[in-house]
């Protein structure tokens, strides 16, 4: 460290001594006239007395001093070197009782060694000052650890697993997927008792899942466990715009793990490297291909006696090249899907460790009321909980702040500073109020938990349902009844006010997407029968769906929009039944959502008890 100080002041100090040099010369400079005199000139003002000095200081150099002390300028000229300075001022006639008078003194000055220095200085500064800007950048770029001249060096971040911060104990919610890793980790632990019975450990294990589902946690988890060494990059930090940089950054980094076997690589988000080839616009020989052969060919190459595991993550599989998935490179695949309840309630645990949360805190009346939360949804859940807490000056976070904490992530935060006017106000109250009162009228649908006319994000109001379990399958019955409950809003607004108004969009838009996914992906039209219908088209390079392609007639197609709407109005007439038989019990939802503006499932069931037992089903939001 001192060193390093040392050649820094070093520098800083000789970077200093050029520029002052360099100031220095300019100064000297522009004390000099930079447009010299002509021989001529030098003999007209000697004669008329104007000059006090001449120095002589090479055989054609002179310096000509005009006044003395601080009023003394110098001015160059040059002499023929055939002959004396005086014997030219006289052939240009200058008399010699000017040069005799002693007022004009002629001095010869030999060049002396601080004058040479100086003008070699005046050359060499600029380069010496170039060169050290030059050689500080350079330094500066290494020490600050850009590596801005070692591009295909691995940016791979290496952990050690003698303290591990993360175990499986920190991971909840997928069990399987720790079964399926512990045999990774026991592979790491004790090799020779797989190696005794002829057994081969999978070469890379990839983890599959949605976004937040804790696939770089398992991993990270994994490695805690095993307590070897663990090698963490993304997928993108392989490629450059330099062609070379992302195969030469592979084989760097299973260098490094090669010597630090046995240990992990994680690769987070692979496939930005690992897309199908031949995909790409830029043909069959851009840079990400590169990376990714040279990839397959370090995984299972010739040298494949190495104790170094791959795992890597992402929410794409079906992008994957092939030969990455095949037996001997990423042999086993690890599904870490959505946690049922009994997982988020246990994610939870995990999330509120170390927070003081009341003790009348039910986490799995919080894990009931969040089907298809992932991991980071329950964490985020938690942590808003905890901010809703301090802003309310609390010292522990109560379950009416989680309960709250789940509308903010999934709506957003509350609009209460909008302002309605009375009629619009009473408008939203019916139409919330409708979609309450039909969902709880139907046995198949969700139970109502909560319904307000206060505004979270792009809606004025909005009714929740919520499932009491998870349920994975829905049935036609189920669907109808969504159908259902979405248009109840729009009939409570024509039954009330003899009027529609725009606010039914979002409802409008949920229905003719269901309906029409029924009639050509669930096979849930009698007319059309049991076939889908349309293909979804995708470009892997863009990794997304683009298009769907009609592989139907044009008759068919007009037996699709027959059977969609014919859902719908199955479904709009339901709903408008049974507004019509519960009128009173719309009016009393409505009247007390105008005077509370939010009501949740104890409220609204003293107004309105279920006409029978409800089943639980799927979430939904209206």
């Amino acid at each position: 460290m001192e060193s390093k100080r040392s050649q820094s002041f070093l520098v800083y100090t000789l970077l200093f001594i050029a520029i002052i040099a360099m100031v220095y010369m300019s100064v000297r400079q522009d004390a000099i006239s930079n447009e010299p005199l002509s021989i001529s000139e030098v003999a007209q003002d000697v004669q008329a007395q104007k000059v006090n000095r001449i120095l002589v200081e090479k055989d054609d150099k002179i310096v000509v001093i005009y006044g003395a002390g601080d009023d003394a300028i110098e001015r160059i000229s040059h002499k023929e070197p055939s002959s004396t300075l005086v014997e030219q001022l006289i052939n240009l006639g200058v008399s010699s009782e000017a040069l005799s008078s002693g007022k004009v003194k002629v001095e010869a000055r030999p060049p002396s060694a601080w004058s040479g220095f100086l003008a070699s200085a005046l050359y060499i500064l600029p380069v010496l000052f170039m060169a050290g800007i030059l050689w500080f950048i350079f330094r500066q770029a290494q020490g600050s650890n850009n590596q801005a001249m070692s591009f295909g060096k691995s940016r791979a971040r290496m952990f050690t697993g003698e303290n591990p911060t993360i175990t499986f104990e920190d991971v909840a919610g997928v069990d399987e997927a720790k079964e399926e890793l512990s045999e990774i980790v026991e592979f790491l632990q004790e090799p020779e008792k797989f190696i005794q019975l002829g057994a081969r450990i999978p070469k890379g294990v990839l983890l599959v899942g949605a976004p937040g589902t804790g696939k770089t946690l398992m991993a990270k988890a994994v490695s805690g466990e095993a307590g070897v060494p663990f090698f963490s990059i993304s997928g993108s930090e392989f490629v450059e715009m330099f062609v070379g940089v992302g195969a030469s950054r592979v084989r760097d980094l299973f260098e490094q793990a090669k010597r630090h076997a046995p240990c992990i690589i994680f690769v987070d988000e692979i496939d930005a490297v690992g897309r199908q080839r031949g995909a790409g616009l830029g043909g069959s020989h851009d840079e990400r291909e590169q990376t990714l052969n040279q990839m397959l060919v370090e995984m299972d190459g010739f040298d494949t006696d190495t104790n170094v595991i791959m795992v890597a993550a992402t929410n794409r599989p079906d992008i994957l090249d092939p030969a990455l998935l095949r037996p001997g490179r990423f042999d086993r695949r690890v599904m870490l899907d959505r946690p049922d309840m009994v997982g988020r309630e246990a994610i939870l645990k995990v999330h509120a460790k170390g927070k003081p949360l009341d003790p009348k805190v039910d986490l799995g009346s919080l894990a009931r009321g969040t089907p298809g939360f992932v991991g980071a949804d329950l964490e985020n859940l938690i942590n808003e909980g905890a901010l809703l807490a301090a802003r309310r000056n609390k010292k522990s976070i109560g379950q009416e702040d989680l309960e709250e904490a789940i509308e903010r992530v999934v709506m957003g935060p509350e609009r209460k500073s909008r302002l309605i006017s009375d009629e619009e106000k009473r408008i939203i109250a019916y139409h919330e109020a409708g979609h309450a009162v039909v969902g709880n009228a139907i046995a198949e649908a969700d139970p109502v938990q909560k319904v307000t006319i206060v505004g979270r994000g792009q809606a004025g109001g909005i009714t929740w349902f919520r499932p009491d379990e998870d349920r994975m399958l829905q049935s036609r019955k189920k669907l109808m009844a969504t159908l259902a409950y979405a248009l109840g809003g729009r009939v409570a607004e024509e039954e009330i006010f003899d009027d529609i108004t725009s606010g039914a969009s979002s409802d409008l838009e949920q229905v003719t997407t269901m309906a029409r996914m029924m009639v050509t992906r669930l096979g849930m039209s009698e007319e059309l029968g049991l076939m889908t219908y349309g293909k979804k088209e995708e470009l892997i390079f863009l990794g997304r769906e683009i298009s769907e392609q009609r592989d139907y007639s044009d008759a068919v197609a007009e037996k699709i929009d027959a059977e969609v709407r014919k859902l719908v109005d199955q479904a709009y007439k339901k709903a408008k039944s049974i507004l019509k038989k519960y009128r009173k019990e719309l009016n009393a939802v409505a009247d007390e959502l105008i005077e509370k503006e939010s009501i949740n499932r104890k409220e609204f069931e003293a107004i309105f008890p279920p006409p029978f037992e409800k089943k639980s089903g799927t979430p939904q939001i209206a």
